[in-house]
C-alpha cells in the first residue's frame, strides 16, 4: 500500500497547495491512496466569517491565520472523489490541533462533517506556540517537555473522536536545548499510548523528521518500539506535505523501516475505521 495520510493545501492557512494539484501529482507518482488533513487549530485560529461556501485561495491574504473554511473543503473534496474515481482513493479527514480547552469545539466541528480519518495532534499548549518558542520561554527543558505531554494525556482521556496521534514527539522540533532523554518522559509517554491502544487509537509516523534535519524518525525509533511492545498496532505513514516537494517524501522508506522494527502492517482508513495492509 502506497499511501500518504498527513496533507496539507490551500485550505490550511501555512499551505498554498492546490487540493486538486495535489492530486494530480499523487496520480503521477503512483499513490493508491491519499488523505487530506488540512489544519484546524481553535485557540489560536478563528473560523471563516459567514458568507458563500466557495474559496479562493487569495482570500487568506486579508485574514488573519484562519482554519479550514469547511463547507468549501467538503465540497471540493467530494468533487474531486468524482473526477479521479478509479484512478486513486481519496479520504477526508483533518488534523485537530487540540488542547483541552478547544475540546468543545471539536467536538461540534467533527459531528458535521463526514470525516474518515483525524490526526491528534498538539501544536500548543495554554494558546502558546512552539515554533516560535513561546510556549517554551521561561521555563526550562523539563518544564516545556512534560507539559506537552501532560496536555496530549489530558486531552485523550477526554476526547475519543481521532484515528492516530500525529506526530507525538513533535516539541522535539522546536527544542533549541537539544533532544530530551526518552527515559525522562517515558513514564508519560507509556500512559499517553496506554490510553491511546485502550480506545482503538494508533499513531502515524511522520515523514517531516527527515526535512527538519532530526536525527531520529518521528516519533522516535524508542517511542515507537514502546508502542510496540504495549500491543499497538495502528499505525499510518504521512509526509505532513505543505508543497509538492513534500508529497510521498520518504513514505516508502519509512514502510521498511517500521517492518525492521516488527511492525506487520500499516493503516489507512475509511469511515473512522482502519483497514490494515501489509507490509
Amino acid at each position: 500500500m502506497y499511501a500518504d495520510y498527513h496533507l496539507h493545501t490551500y485550505y490550511s492557512d501555512d499551505s498554498d497547495y492546490p487540493m486538486e494539484q495535489l492530486v494530480k501529482d499523487a496520480v503521477s507518482m503512483g499513490l493508491s491512496e491519499i488523505c487530506f488533513t488540512d489544519h484546524v487549530d481553535y485557540g489560536v485560529k478563528e473560523d471563516w466569517p459567514d458568507g458563500p461556501d466557495t474559496y479562493q485561495p487569495e482570500e487568506k491574504a486579508a485574514l488573519p491565520a484562519m482554519n479550514v473554511k469547511y463547507p468549501a473543503y467538503h465540497a471540493e473534496i467530494k468533487q474531486i472523489k468524482r473526477k479521479y474515481n478509479g484512478r486513486i482513493t481519496i479520504r477526508e479527514g483533518m488534523e485537530f490541533g487540540m488542547q483541552v480547552h478547544t475540546i468543545p469545539q471539536y467536538q461540534k466541528l467533527f459531528s458535521s462533517y463526514p470525516f474518515d480519518f483525524i490526526i491528534l495532534s498538539c501544536h500548543q499548549v495554554e494558546d502558546k506556540e512552539f515554533w516560535n518558542q513561546d510556549f517554551q520561554k521561561g521555563k526550562t527543558q523539563d518544564e516545556y517537555n512534560r507539559r506537552y505531554y501532560e496536555e496530549i494525556l489530558r486531552v485523550i482521556k477526554s476526547y475519543k473522536d481521532y484515528s492516530v496521534l500525529g506526530h507525538l514527539d513533535m516539541i522535539t522540533r522546536y527544542d533549541l536545548a537539544g533532544i530530551y532523554p526518552f527515559e525522562k518522559v517515558k513514564d508519560i509517554i507509556t500512559d499517553i499510548l496506554k490510553q491511546a491502544i485502550s480506545d482503538g487509537k494508533g499513531i502515524e509516523v511522520n515523514t517531516s523528521s527527515h526535512r527538519y534535519g532530526l536525527p531520529d524518525l518521528t516519533p522516535s525509533r524508542d517511542i515507537l518500539k514502546l508502542y510496540k511492545e504495549l500491543g499497538g498496532t495502528i499505525i499510518t505513514i504521512g509526509s505532513d506535505t505543505h508543497a509538492p516537494e513534500h508529497l510521498a517524501a520518504y513514505v516508502k522508506e519509512t514502510a521498511k523501516e517500521l517492518k525492521q522494527l516488527g511492525f506487520s502492517s500499516i493503516c489507512t482508513f475509511e469511515n473512522m475505521a482502519p483497514v490494515f495492509h501489509q507490509l
